[in-house]
């Protein structure tokens, strides 16, 4: 319990740009005064939080402010995409200090590629000259599917000899510090809730588009994971019936539909894009690129794979938007800021003619507000999550205590 209330402490200060005082904290928060002054005094000794001067409201003793101390605490985020591994070091408001990228290893064994990546994390730490004790830990984000009890990645798409690799264990071995592993697409959705702190929707979908698909879920301000970890595997919902073959053995799923490879090979097929030269390494942002300046300068080829995949995705996102009853969908990824301008303009009028809630509430589709290229940002987003987010589970009790 008192863990839990340091957390709504903290977590209530963050979410204040201007800061708290202790009795706005304690009439936020339903504890007791005592309560509050004592877990303060915790955090100003721990320098999690600072005092930041002194407000005067109507007569009495002016009240201390209280807000997170940036140099509080660290966390070092890294993100595994089969093309690049990105690198970030942010400070306790979310600020990011340290940002790397670099090409994905996939040449050496797994584990020796990931060895590699945590011994870039010490160099990182310390270049910065940030005491190590400050550094509250390593978020992970990588390619599901996950085993979130074991810390393993298991067979990511693209990432060929990635067989059940135990990366929590070996990140944690090469650096020294806690770390939290999650799916890439859950870490966006934390990110969304850490960076959208004041945003008034509880309830939203994250589609994730990124060499694949996925989607992250969040409700009642809480990012939901599922048994596994692998809440959002949405590759398999069908979008068109009558489309390609899956090798789930049906037709029309998001996986041969919706993936920023399928729309190039459509809008190859369709010669709205170049054929490929023989000894040509083809670059799936710079195709995808490629097609989305060929729709806007006209090319009508190009603008109806677009439109089509529009179309598609927003039949499977309907099936979420249906299935969990939420207000918002939120798109991002990778491939988001090229898609956004076709998909902003189709996607709300699609998914309201596809709601069974549009006569009760609307569903709000926009694009993420955390900014292109910074996935490391979401990775390192879940070590502040587990410090600073209140979550029920924290309240739960051993039945065998």
């Amino acid at each position: 319990m008192g863990d839990f209330n340091q957390a709504v402490i903290l977590d209530s200060i963050r979410r204040s740009e201007e800061g708290l005082s202790r009795v706005e904290l304690a009439a936020s928060a339903g504890l007791a005064a005592q309560t509050v002054s004592n877990i303060c005094r915790r955090l100003l000794d721990s320098e999690l939080i600072m005092e930041a001067g002194k407000e005067t409201s109507g007569p009495g003793k002016p009240r201390t402010i209280l807000r997170l101390n940036p140099k509080g605490m660290y966390a070092i985020g890294l993100h595994i995409d089969p093309a690049l591994t990105s690198y970030a070091l942010l400070d306790a408001v979310g600020s990011v200090l340290v940002s790397v990228d670099e090409s994905t290893d996939l040449s050496s064994p797994p584990a020796e590629a990931v060895a590699a990546m945590g011994r870039r994390i010490r160099q990182i730490i310390a270049d910065s000259g940030i005491p190590e004790q400050r550094i509250a830990g390593v978020g992970v984000a990588t390619p599901g599917p996950v085993d979130a009890s074991s810390g393993t990645v298991v067979d990511p798409p693209h990432m060929t000899g990635w067989h059940r690799v135990p990366l929590r264990d070996i990140l944690q071995e090469t650096t020294k510090l806690p770390v939290v592993m999650d799916k890439d697409v859950t870490a966006a959705a934390v990110a969304e809730l850490w960076a959208g702190a004041d945003a008034s929707a509880t309830d939203f979908i994250f589609v994730y588009i990124g060499t694949g698909i996925g989607a992250g879920l969040v409700l009642n301000d809480e990012v939901v994971r599922g048994a596994s970890g692998n809440v959002g595997e949405i590759g398999h919902i069908i979008t068109d019936p009558d489309g390609p073959p899956c090798d789930c053995g049906r037709r029309g799923c998001v996986k041969v539909t919706c993936m920023p490879e399928t729309l190039v090979a459509q809008a190859r097929a369709a010669g709205a894009l170049p054929g490929i030269a023989e000894g040509q390494t083809p670059s799936l942002p710079d195709d995808v690129a490629a097609l989305v300046a060929a729709a806007a300068e006209g090319n009508s080829a190009a603008k109806d794979v677009l439109a089509q995949s529009a179309r598609r995705l927003a039949g499977a996102v309907s099936v979420l938007t249906n299935l969990l009853d939420v207000e918002r969908v939120v798109f991002g990824g990778p491939f988001w800021p090229a898609l956004a301008p076709t998909y902003l303009a189709q996607m709300p009028a699609l998914l309201t003619h596809l709601s069974v809630t549009d006569s009760v509430h609307s569903v709000d589709v926009a694009g993420t507000i955390v900014n292109s290229g910074e996935e490391a940002f979401g990775a390192a987003c879940l070590v502040m999550e587990k410090t600073f987010s209140p979550r029920a589970a924290q309240l739960l009790l051993d039945s065998k205590g």
